[in-house]
């Protein structure tokens, strides 16, 4: 694949400098360069590439990205922006106001400054809650800036600019605009500037009077940060990242999306092209590894998806947003509040939906879906709890309550289940499709993912791991059976047979620990190479768990058997006796595929993860 250098439109606007042309290299006739369109599939000003052609047709579906094909047109548009004069205040529709009153979607757009001489700004928002009479009057008597909220300005400011919210951009400010894909401007205070033929400029102050946000404005700056770097605004129409290169900086260009980069500070390569001051490439999705070098900073332009994660706890419910590449872009949790009933348990997961929506600025059409991990029975594919002992629940339809609650799609699964699919996605198991995971805890838990999806069973009741019987006869399990690996490989157990190797063993140094009450999971781990009776609960612990894997691995033969929970923190020490037993006794032993044994790394993010997996599916 190739990278596309850019070479963009250029509009000389009234209000325009000269900057970009002097300083930022962009190459016009026109002597005043107001805008420049850095990526553009816009009718008013399309990209050229290097050879003349516009960017647009040397595309593919796939070079744009998977998701970009929900869209019924290229979903940014990118501009540098040099304001030598005030802009005019304006407002831009949201797409339900725009698809029915002008055929055409709304603008959501977000600001960062790459320049800002002393003293400058921008109007954004109001400065207190105002009535429709007042914002009429005031644009009547030419004074709306003094309901506007100045924000005086410095390079590296950004300001994300939701459909409806008043604004304008002061004298004295260059700036990076990622935008939707829209020109659709309501322009409302025009400083009685007039145009090149000597009219003042068109206002259109009835219809922005229907779509302006009345409220008083709230700014707070995005401080997220992934692994490409600093997040500065996310919607469904574009994600932007600020990169800063100091040498050598490594970023994917996945086959979810392309990549658009602007250089707004020093210089560099990308990809082995040069790039100077204002240059801005297209990097195709699918791309793979693409070095950046040099002494430099880009604005990045994307599209990725969002999913709203719910996992369901007795105690907290933890909800969060997450993209489709496994990044937490925001997370918190709130009470269950389960004494409250079923219906108030659905209202604190919907609060929880809408808190960290609006934290990081996104709308219902900005998100997938909600996706949820419940604890008990759950037939996932009628959204309903069959029966949840910890919430004590039977028969609630969960999703259906959730998603009148929200208006957004809900899917559920169980809460291991989920755990797994997250491991899977996005974890310790992220490069197989074929994995069987057991969770180590109170209990035995797990979760089966076959050719990258969840396999659940009739109305999702299966995969109860933990209740397969390994020893006929044995102990007692929780489930109502004897023998069930749950009874032998939980920490509970593992708690039991320690606590009974004391018992019988008064010499055993795991006396030390004071008391019978002090035992916990890792107890006979500690002592296990200076006292014989630690080592023999050890060696019992590791060969009943091998034998409930070995069985998976002969049922299942996955990629990988995944171990989550707390006795795991005992790494190489349980693995590789583990890894023994099973490479011994696996079905056909050398001559079939082998099954690596791994250590989940996700810990208590892979509830949230997996549960945003589910809509990823």
């Amino acid at each position: 694949m190739e990278i596309y250098k850019l070479y963009p439109e250029c509009k000389d606007n009234i209000w325009g400098g000269t900057k970009l042309k002097e300083k930022y290299g962009k190459k016009t006739d026109k002597e005043i360069v107001a805008e420049s369109w850095e990526l553009s599939f816009h009718k008013d000003g399309p990209t050229c590439i290097e050879n003349g052609n516009m960017l647009q047709s040397e595309l593919t579906a796939e070079k744009m990205g998977k998701n970009c094909e929900g869209f019924p047109f290229f979903p940014m548009l990118i501009k540098l922006i040099d304001a030598k004069q005030d802009l005019s205040v304006q407002v831009h529709p949201s797409d339900d106001y725009a698809l029915k009153n002008e055929n055409s979607f709304g603008k959501t757009e977000m600001w960062y400054i790459v320049e800002a001489d002393e003293g400058a700004g921008i109007y954004l928002g109001f400065n207190r809650d105002v009535t429709k009479a007042e914002y009429e009057q005031a644009i009547a008597e030419k004074r709306l800036t003094e309901l506007l909220n100045f924000f005086e300005v410095k390079a590296g400011d950004c300001y994300f600019i939701p459909s409806g919210t008043i604004h304008a951009i002061a004298k004295g400010c260059l700036i990076s605009e990622i935008q939707q894909n829209s020109n659709l401007t309501y322009r409302v205070y025009d400083y009685g500037r007039k145009d090149k033929n000597g009219n003042e400029r068109e206002l259109h102050v009835e219809k922005a009077l229907k779509v302006t946000n009345l409220n008083k404005y709230e700014y707070e700056p995005m401080k997220i940060q992934t692994q490409q770097g600093d997040l500065l605004g996310i919607s469904r129409y574009f994600t932007t990242t600020f990169i800063n290169v100091n040498g050598e900086k490594r970023v994917i260009a996945d086959k979810g999306s392309f990549k658009c980069v602007t250089c707004v500070k020093g210089e560099g390569k990308i990809g082995g092209k040069t790039v100077n001051l204002g240059d801005s490439y297209f990097i195709p999705a699918g791309y793979g590894e693409i070095t950046f070098e040099g002494e430099m900073q880009l604005i990045m332009a994307e599209v990725r998806k969002y999913y709203v994660g719910i996992d369901l706890g007795g105690t907290f419910i933890k909800g969060g947003i997450v993209d489709d590449l496994g990044n937490i872009i925001y997370s918190d949790k709130i009470p269950t509040e389960s004494e409250g009933g079923a219906d108030k348990v659905a209202a604190n997961i919907a609060k929880l939906t809408r808190i960290v929506m609006e934290k990081v600025g996104l709308g219902k059409d900005d998100v997938e879906g909600i996706g949820m991990g419940v604890p008990g029975m759950i037939d996932s594919k009628a959204g309903n709890v069959i029966y949840s002992n910890n919430l004590r629940w039977k028969d609630f339809r969960i999703g259906e309550k959730v998603q009148e609650l929200t208006g957004l799609n809900v899917k559920i699964a169980n809460d291991a289940n989920v755990a797994a699919l997250g491991e899977v996605k996005f974890g310790a198991a992220k490069d197989y499709e074929n994995v069987v995971m057991l969770t180590l805890g109170t209990g035995v838990g797990g979760g089966i993912v076959a050719d990258g999806r969840l396999f659940e069973g009739n109305k999702s009741a299966g995969a109860e791991l933990g209740h397969m019987v390994i020893v006929a006869g044995g102990e007692q399990c929780t489930c109502g059976r004897k023998g069930c690996l749950e009874a032998y490989a939980s920490a509970t157990a593992l708690i039991r047979d320690t606590k009974r190797a004391m018992e019988n063993h008064k010499d055993s140094k795991m006396w030390e620990i004071g008391s019978l009450d002090n035992v916990t999971g890792k107890t006979a781990f500690d002592y296990m190479e200076t006292d014989a009776y630690a080592k023999e609960v050890v060696g019992n612990y590791i060969s009943h768990l091998a034998c409930g894997i070995t069985d998976f691995a002969n049922i299942f033969r996955p990629e990988a058997i995944l171990l989550g929970g707390g006795v795991c923190a005992q790494g190489d020490t349980l693995v590789k006796p583990l890894q023994k037993l099973l490479d011994k006794d696996i079905f056909a032993g050398e001559l079939g595929p082998q099954v690596p044994i791994l250590i989940a790394e996700l810990g208590n993010s892979a509830g949230l993860l997996g549960a945003a997996a589910l809509l990823m599916e």
